[in-house]
């Protein structure tokens, strides 16, 4: 997965229609202006503190461009932008946006002379997992192997059970259950980083609170489903994210972790209703338009249930907004 998604990345722009996805900034310019009221917010009640803005996995830059432009109308501009991105093709779409920003190519090159604001949209999604499948002799990781002239998966022979978290384990066999290390060291890291320097993270994805059983890699091509095992590097393979994982993650370094919220819960919190009644009275003619935006990112059947959000907050920094109360 890591070497299939890091080719996949290194040689082409995904999004868009002429892509193979389209991500929540790329569905409406409301998506990031909200996560930019948020970061106004949080750094209001923060002080005004001086601080630098971090996206992990930017894109084209979309977001970073609409919050950014949505918090300078706060007076609340960064010190510096930094994008850890490590695609040339990506990096250079983020540059158009976004000019005055500095790429790196893993989060511990970011500096460390100033809290940390770090967004991380549909980042953690595309890490690679571990998957391990339960058999008649107990539970074995899934490798792949060449069969036929194709990948395909296939158990392991090495015992694997202490992989499993104890609440799955008595499941029956053929059940697949996912780790995710990489994305639980990133996370790790970027909580030191709060922790040491100040600052909030703000995570969104899709996936669940875990622990959970179940198949999720997947690979989309062309906006359509697709084999994952078909053409490596030709398609993005995502899995879903174990939320409760990342924020056991994060814990160990002092930082608050927010409870779960979905999208649609978050984005009605953080008033989109209120911006899509506003963009609508300015440009009456698109009004049907940015309301099937709006449904696609807030509705349950849509993207709304299924992405979720958590925050992570430094020591004496604010609880940040949207992850409690009940919907505006």
């Amino acid at each position: 997965m890591a070497a299939a998604n890091a080719h996949y990345y290194a040689t082409r722009d995904p999004l868009g229609a002429a892509g193979d996805f389209t991500t929540a900034p790329e569905i409406s310019q409301m998506f990031g202006e909200l996560i930019g009221l948020w970061i106004a917010d949080l750094w209001t009640r923060a002080g005004t503190p001086s601080f630098r803005y971090v996206e992990l996995g930017p894109g084209r830059g979309t977001l970073g461009a609409d919050a950014l432009r949505a918090a300078s109308r706060f007076g609340c501009a960064p010190l510096g932008i930094h994008l850890v991105e490590t695609s040339p093709a990506l990096r250079a779409a983020q540059s158009a946006r976004l000019p005055e920003a500095e790429h790196h190519d893993e989060v511990d090159a970011l500096p460390g002379d100033a809290p940390l604001v770090i967004v991380a949209n549909e980042f953690f999604d595309a890490l690679p997992i571990h998957q391990y499948v339960r058999t008649a002799e107990g539970w074995r990781e899934r490798m792949v192997e060449r069969r036929s002239g194709a990948l395909a998966p296939a158990a392991g022979k090495i015992p694997a059970d202490e992989a499993i978290p104890p609440a799955l384990r008595d499941h029956p066999d053929g059940t697949i259950v996912e780790t995710a290390p990489v994305a639980a060291a990133i996370m790790q890291r970027c909580a030191f980083r709060l922790a040491r320097q100040g600052g909030a993270m703000l995570a969104i994805d899709y996936g669940h609170a875990g622990p959970a059983a179940g198949d999720t890699l997947q690979a989309v091509k062309a906006h359509r489903f697709a084999d994952p095992f078909a053409d490596p590097g030709e398609a993005d393979l995502t899995a879903h994210v174990d939320f409760t994982a990342l924020a056991e993650a994060a814990r160990p370094a002092g930082v608050a972790v927010s409870d779960l919220a979905t999208q649609g819960d978050w984005l009605r919190r953080l008033g989109i209703d209120a911006r899509l009644k506003t963009l609508a009275a300015a440009a009456p003619g698109r009004a049907d338009e940015l309301k099937g935006q709006r449904d696609r990112l807030v509705e349950a059947d849509a993207m709304g249930d299924l992405f979720k959000l958590i925050a992570l907050t430094a020591p004496g920094w604010p609880q940040p907004a949207g992850f409690t109360g009940d919907p505006a």
